[in-house]
């Protein structure tokens, strides 16, 4: 056996290179001018030796000479040199790969030729010719071999000459199209692939005849002959042949269609995409366009996404949503173009389609199964065509193939997506199932945003059940109120602001805010709400308020943690708020502030400042104690109350930068307060802010003088009478004759109590606002109670007479004592 390297050749090798059948064709390439020559006697012993062979083994002449031919191999092939000899001498000839033996001991691999020699005496020899393979990537090859591994080959291979002309190439470039080896002698690229870019495989051509670098795994997409209706994709590389002086001769090529790898690796990225843009939003038509927005055009040319009514309101799809109707209604929920003549013909977004019930979106929404069809049947399209439009619209449009996929999460079909193309290949089963994996992530996406929907809508009208719907007539201040939920990814919060009417024409202002989002912050709020409306009606000052609500804070924490939920802390603990009362009468402003941002002041002429207001902590946390300060403001002062979203943006508090922001939208506000309260909020805070926002905007009025009437009473009981003549002048001044009887009896229970039970001066008060207000000051400590008096009982009826002749009545404490009011309902408008 030959040997190639040291290692026995294999039987390919063998049947290559060895036999006298096969020697001249394998070896007529053997370049005998490179060869070592010497000879061997008729028995294989050395007897020429030459200096090319002694250069090349390392033995001088006297040392070969007369040594066996075997001796100078190793001993692999030693062992073939008599029947190598034998053979040479009955066949003539032999050629293959041997491994000699230097002198040193070092192997040497060299191509071998030995062909017997014939004497004129008659006596034969052996000739040798050997080749070192040293630096060789192999053995010399005929021609016919080459032409043979080339055009055997499984991959498209090619050869143009300098002009870039094809000279060559094999049989597997025909199933590319183009036509037979022969038809493309002479031809360039373009000609016989017009459907790729030409131009940039020729250029990439010219770089490797201009430089002679390699151009490997040059990927290129396009349509080739063989199939000219889907784009294709092949790699390239590129390899210039050189004569044997150097010269370039032309570009050696070959071609391997990886179309299946490209579509694949464009179904990943197109999945890839989908994970990042889908579902970004909890909102049902923005996912859905989402998903048009996706598929257009690497899918589609055209995708519609239609959903049922019920996912987009949010509510739970019925058990059988197609049932007792011929057409079955979808509200349009994305649509997506190449094209811009396709929107022309097209349904708007929001709008309502009737497929009918035999069409296949139908079909597809009540068997939950994909549907497919290669090619568009014009007699069968009348589900597709737009209400109003014609049958043959989409043919007109060049819509050629079109696939129907349910979106279906969680066992629930919620509508159906459509793709159309108008390019000429159709769909296929491959882009059938990307369709589908497609469809399917934006599935619970979808669902996601439907289940979202309906738990925030619920918070929403718990939340704005909460909230004042409307604020109460009064004439203290001129209002204006902008609330802006937070986006839904954060979720609704727990802000509010409240307008609360309190005795004497007093109003109290109130905003706050609950920490955290959802439902339980909602609640959370409507409780503090509630529980500061109760406070505000006993007349409590601002710093009282806080105290009282920072104690139901504490306690619901308490009641909270010793129930089921009590891993998590009471949500009112850490909520704040400021709560303002102001007086129309004489402008004086009272205020304190649990853990909240400090009002801003929008002067007559336009400057802003904010209030130096003492910060307690926030509700529930424990504390020091509140502070409250109290300050007169001028008539047609703006209060701006707001929560911390109005400035803050999701940052823990609000900074020197923010309050300047603020600043500069309440300078640029119109006159008119709601216009200016929205526009704050718009300049301030995005469509979706990121926590949630409320903004109350309050102008201060002051009363006129005339709406006012003061009395200062000594202790005499005698005053009362004259208290009572004294009211009824005033009363006859303001045209309220109709309220004379009351406020008699009003004023002499009032004023005859205070001097009865406390002694000291007293001052009696009329005010007439929306209703008539009657104060009388003392100065006692101690509240009056109402008696249910018994029929034998002398006295004990003048708070009970009271009660059942005003609309509203109480007591409130104020420095020095108390007063007790009373107010009667306005048959005639104030003037």
């Amino acid at each position: 056996m030959g040997t190639r390297g040291g290692r026995p050749l294999s039987a390919t090798e063998r049947s290559a290179v060895g036999g006298h059948k096969e020697q001249d064709v394998a070896w007529q390439g053997f370049d005998v001018a490179d060869a070592v020559p010497l000879l061997l006697d008729p028995h294989g012993m050395v007897s020429s030796w030459t200096g090319g062979a002694e250069r090349l083994l390392g033995y001088r002449a006297f040392e070969a000479v007369g040594r066996k031919f075997a001796e100078l191999l190793v001993p692999d092939d030693a062992e073939r040199v008599p029947d190598l000899v034998e053979r040479c001498r009955s066949d003539g000839d032999w050629a293959g790969l041997l491994t000699a033996r230097r002198r040193d001991g070092r192997p040497v691999a060299v191509m071998a030729r030995i062909t017997a020699a014939v004497e004129p005496r008659g006596r034969s020899s052996l000739l040798v010719l050997l080749s070192e393979l040293a630096g060789s990537a192999g053995w010399d090859m005929s021609r016919a071999v080459l032409e043979q591994l080339v055009a055997g080959a499984p991959i498209g291979i090619a050869i143009v000459d300098t002009e870039l002309r094809f000279v060559w190439s094999n049989a597997a470039l025909e199933q590319f199209g183009g036509g037979p080896a022969g038809r493309r002698l002479g031809l360039r690229f373009a000609d016989v692939q017009p459907g790729m870019d030409a131009e940039a495989v020729e250029a990439r051509m010219r770089h490797v005849l201009d430089t002679g670098e390699q151009v490997l795994d040059y990927e290129h997409v396009g349509r080739v002959r063989s199939a000219p209706l889907r784009e294709t994709a092949h790699v390239l590389s590129f390899t210039r042949l050189d004569d044997d002086r150097g010269r370039p001769m032309g570009v050696y090529y070959t071609v391997v269609d990886v179309t299946e790898r490209h579509r694949a690796r464009q179904r990943l990225a197109l999945l890839d995409r989908a994970g990042e843009r889908i579902g970004r939003t909890l909102d049902v038509v923005r996912t859905a366009q989402e998903l048009a927005d996706v598929a257009v055009p690497e899918l589609a040319d055209f995708v519609v996404v239609d959903l049922l009514e019920t996912v987009l309101r949010g509510a739970e799809v019925p058990p059988d949503p197609l049932a007792g109707s011929d057409r079955v209604p979808l509200r349009r929920a994305g649509q997506r173009s190449l094209h811009k003549d396709l929107p022309r013909t097209a349904v708007e977004t929001g709008a309502v389609l009737s497929y009918p019930v035999d069409s296949p979106p139908v079909r597809c929404l009540t068997t939950g199964r994909s549907w497919r069809q290669e090619r568009l049947d014009p007699l069968a399209l009348a589900w597709a065509t737009p209400p109003g439009g014609r049958e043959s619209t989409f043919l007109e449009l060049g819509l050629r193939s079109a696939m129907v996929v349910p979106v279906r999460a969680r066992g629930v079909t919620l509508g159906i997506t459509a793709f159309f193309r108008r390019r000429q290949n159709p769909f296929d089963e491959d882009d059938l199932h990307l369709a589908e994996d497609l469809v399917s992530r934006a599935a619970v996406s979808v669902d996601n945003a439907r289940r979202y929907t309906r738990e925030r809508d619920a918070a929403l009208v718990l939340q704005r059940s909460l909230l004042p719907r409307r604020l109460p007539e009064q004439d203290a201040v001129e209002v204006a109120a902008c609330y802006r939920p937070a986006d839904e990814l954060t979720g609704l919060g727990g802000d509010w602001y409240d307008l609360i009417p309190l005795s004497g024409a007093r109003v109290a202002l109130v905003v706050g805010e609950v920490p955290g989002h959802g439902i339980d912050a909602a609640a959370a709020m409507g409780r503090l709400r509630t529980a500061v409306r109760t406070l505000a009606a006993i007349d409590l000052p601002p710093e009282e308020v806080l105290a009282h609500l920072d104690d139901l804070a504490s306690r619901l924490a308490r009641d909270e943690g010793d129930g089921e939920s009590g891993d998590f802390p009471g949500r009112s603990v850490g909520s704040s708020c400021l709560y303002v009362v102001y007086d129309p009468v004489d402008g004086r402003c009272a205020m304190a502030a649990a853990g909240h941002p400090v009002p801003a002041v929008v002067a007559h002429d336009g400057t802003v400042a904010f209030i130096d207001l003492p910060q307690g902590p926030a509700l529930g946390v424990g504390g020091p104690p509140f502070d409250a300060v109290e300050l007169t403001l001028a008539e047609g002062s703006t209060l701006a109350l707001h929560t911390d979203g109005l400035l803050a943006g999701g940052k823990p508090a609000p900074d020197e930068a923010d309050r300047e922001r603020l600043r500069q939208a309440l300078r640029g506000a119109a006159a008119a307060l709601e216009p200016s309260c929205r526009a704050v909020v718009d300049t301030l805070v995005p469509d979706r802010p990121y926590d949630d926002v409320a903004l109350l905007m309050a102008r201060t009025r002051r009363l006129h003088p005339g709406q006012i009437a003061v009395w200062e009473l000594p202790a005499d009981p005698a005053v009362v009478a004259e208290a009572r003549r004294t009211s009824t002048r005033q009363l006859a001044r303001w045209g309220l004759d109709d309220l004379v009887f009351t406020t008699e009896l009003i004023v002499s229970e009032l004023v005859t109590n205070a001097i009865r039970h406390v002694g000291g001066p007293v001052r009696l008060r009329l005010i007439r606002e929306r209703a008539l207000v009657c104060e009388v000051f003392d100065g006692g400590g101690a509240a009056p109670h109402l008696r249910h008096p018994r029929a034998m009982d002398e006295g004990g009826r003048g708070l009970l007479l009271v009660s059942q002749l005003a609309q509203r009545w109480g007591t409130r404490f104020v420095p020095g004592g108390k007063i007790i009011w009373a107010e009667q309902s306005l048959s005639v408008p104030s003037e």
